[in-house]
C-alpha cells in the first residue's frame, strides 16, 4: 500500500508490479532445468508482462524481480549455494524489464526479508554481485520486509541501522517494501523489539507504527518509500504471523482510520 508524495523526502508509490514467477520458490511446472534455458525463460516471460502493461497503456513504476528472495528464487538451480545462478536469473529479469515497450521504464527492485539486519542484507548483496551475471546497473532500489513479530531483533533502531548501511555501501535506493502493524495480538510468538512496545496493538497504533517507519525511511540517505502489506486481505488477517489482525480494512469491508496515515506522511 503507497502513495504519491511530493511534501517529503520518501516517494510512497502505488504503481508498484511484482513479476511473481519470479518469487516462486520452485520453478513452474513445463519450465526449462537447465540455468541456460531457464534465464531465457525467465527473460521472456518478465518480457511479455511488462508488454502487456504496456499494450494497455499502464504506467508502472517499480518492478520487484525478486520478492523476498533471501533464500534465493527458481529452486533447486536458484539457491543461495549458487550466487551464479541466482545472479543469472535476476540479470536476465532486469534486462527483460528494459528491453519491454513500457515507453517510461520503472525502476527495477530487488526484495529481501529481516530487513532490520544488516549482516543479512550485506552477505546476500555481496555475494550476489561476486557471482558476475548480476550488475550494479540490473536494479535500482533494495526493498526489505521489516515486520516487528517474527523477532525480538527486529527494533527501529536497527532498522535505522541497516538501511543507512545498505544505502551507503550500494550506492542504491532503498525502500521498506513491506511492513504491517496489529490491531490485536494477544499471543504473539515472539517477544516485540524493545523499542516498539510502546506502539499499542490497535487501530492507532497501525497508524503510529507507519509514521515511525516512515521517518526511518525518510532519514536515510537515498530513502524512497514505504509499503503495506497488505491492507485488506480480509481472508487472511493474520497475513501469516501469531497476531491474528493486521489489516487496515475490518472484516466486513469498513476502512480503519489507519489508513488514512498515508495523507499524512
Amino acid at each position: 500500500m503507497g502513495r504519491s508524495s511530493t511534501s517529503s523526502k520518501v516517494s510512497y508509490l502505488s504503481r508498484r508490479l511484482d513479476i511473481h514467477t519470479d518469487c516462486l520458490k520452485t520453478v513452474p511446472s513445463g519450465w526449462p532445468s537447465d540455468i541456460d534455458n531457464l534465464a531465457w525463460k525467465l527473460y521472456n516471460h518478465t518480457l511479455e508482462v511488462c508488454n502487456s502493461f504496456a499494450s494497455n497503456s499502464v504506467p508502472i513504476e517499480i518492478i520487484s524481480i525478486g520478492n523476498e528472495i533471501t533464500a534465493g528464487l527458481l529452486w533447486p538451480l536458484g539457491k543461495t549455494n549458487n550466487f551464479y545462478n541466482i545472479a543469472r536469473l535476476l540479470h536476465s529479469a532486469s534486462a527483460g524489464v528494459k528491453d519491454s515497450r513500457l515507453s517510461t521504464k520503472p525502476k527495477i527492485m530487488i526484495h529481501l526479508d529481516n530487513g532490520w539486519n544488516w549482516d543479512t542484507q550485506k552477505w546476500w548483496y555481496q555475494s550476489v554481485l561476486a557471482a558476475g551475471p548480476l550488475l550494479s546497473s540490473d536494479f535500482d532500489i533494495m526493498g526489505v520486509s521489516y515486520y516487528p513479530f517474527y523477532n525480538a531483533q527486529a527494533t527501529l533502531g536497527n532498522l535505522r541501522y541497516s538501511l543507512q548501511q545498505m544505502s551507503q555501501t550500494f550506492n542504491k535506493q532503498v525502500a521498506v517494501a513491506e511492513t504491517n502493524w496489529p490491531v490485536t495480538c494477544d499471543g504473539p510468538a515472539h517477544p516485540f523489539p524493545s523499542d516498539t512496545t510502546w506502539i499499542p496493538k490497535s487501530v492507532q497504533g497501525q497508524s503510529q507504527w507507519v509514521q515511525e517507519v516512515a521517518k526511518i525511511v525518510a532519514a536515510t540517505n537515498r530513502g524512497v518509500g514505504l509499503f503495506y502489506w497488505e491492507p485488506a486481505w480480509t481472508r487472511n488477517a493474520g497475513l501469516g504471523s501469531s497476531c491474528w489482525d493486521n489489516l487496515m480494512v475490518a472484516w466486513g469491508g469498513q476502512v480503519r482510520s489507519s489508513l488514512s496515515v498515508f495523507n499524512s506522511i
